[in-house]
């Protein structure tokens, strides 16, 4: 593939540094963005400015995308000025978090002019799209999926979920289900210790070697919550649409979610808080007004 020029779609928190490690790996790399400082950025090290998608799709030969919604999604890659009108690109690769139905419609519209999509959520925030660290979820064609194998290895490790359409943001939204309920029960546990007294970064020692431990207590606790940063660097509104996805996508399963249910309308509270753009390790500070703490930090007041 390095002989092939790769296109790149939006170039956000996680878009931009996995399009950076795609130009250090050696790739021609093609890229858009509404925001012109994060192309410019780009640019900067060696990659090529498109002003629309549908120019990267013209001057590429695969395009990738990293969008925050499905609705953008659908607009970048469907709507006029699209990928799907671009006249090189033969395969589309979706790195957003859309749900799996969003992922189907997709896979149909580009099937019908002979172009394979797959669909490639990731999982590891920032720190692991700077790293190449990031597990990459993907579904799709196979053959599509073995030929953009090694791109995929620059961002991290590719886990192939099936030739299903959508079968990999099933595995993605299962996962961050996960991490949103371990952020919002933890968050309860140890408001709870720190209440009756205890220290929370103890009590994130003894979960950690106990049979509580999870990412929250191993990760976002002592870097975000703690320390009182709250830059873990996922958004609350974007938690919060993985999991309502997630929810409506098992509603319409048939599967019930009780405990799911109970994480989406903590993270609705969060971001009516604190804000949709505040993040999401906001939740602890729910909890913390809620129960008249303060976790970690200096003493409140």
């Amino acid at each position: 593939m390095t002989d092939k020029v790769i296109g790149f779609v939006g170039l956000g928190q996680m878009g931009r540094p996995m399009a950076g490690r795609l130009l250090d790996a050696g790739h021609r790399l093609v890229v858009h963005d509404r925001n012109p400082e994060a192309v410019a950025a780009l640019v900067a090290k060696g990659a090529e400015a498109a002003a629309s998608a549908r120019e990267v799709a013209d001057r590429a030969d695969v395009v990738l995308l990293s969008l925050p919604t499905p609705a953008i999604v659908r607009e970048v890659a469907l709507g006029p000025g699209g990928v799907i009108e671009g006249q090189r690109a033969r395969t589309l690769v979706d790195f957003s978090t859309t749900g799996p139905r969003v992922a189907a419609e997709m896979a149909e519209a580009f099937a019908a002019a002979g172009r394979p999509v797959l669909d490639a959520p990731v999982s590891g925030g920032k720190a692991g799209a700077a790293a190449g660290t990031l597990a990459v979820m993907v579904s799709g064609p196979r053959p599509a999926f073995e030929q953009l194998e090694p791109v995929l290895r620059v961002m991290g490790r590719p886990f192939f979920c099936g030739e299903r359409p959508g079968a990999a943001q099933v595995m993605k939204l299962c996962n961050n289900l996960l991490a949103a309920a371990a952020l919002v029960v933890s968050s309860e546990a140890i408001a709870m210790g720190v209440k009756a007294g205890l220290d929370p970064s103890l009590m994130c020692e003894v979960i950690n070697v106990s049979s509580g431990r999870n990412s929250a207590t191993q990760d976002k606790f002592p870097r975000a919550i703690i320390p009182r940063r709250f830059d873990f660097g996922f958004a609350t509104g974007l938690s919060h649409k993985d999991v309502r996805l997630c929810v409506d996508e098992a509603e319409a399963m048939g599967v019930p979610m009780v405990v799911g249910s109970a994480v989406r309308q903590m993270l609705a509270v969060t971001a009516a808080r604190f804000g949709p753009d505040s993040d999401f390790t906001s939740v602890a500070k729910v909890l913390e007004e809620w129960a008249g703490v303060q976790i970690g930090g200096a003493p409140a007041g």
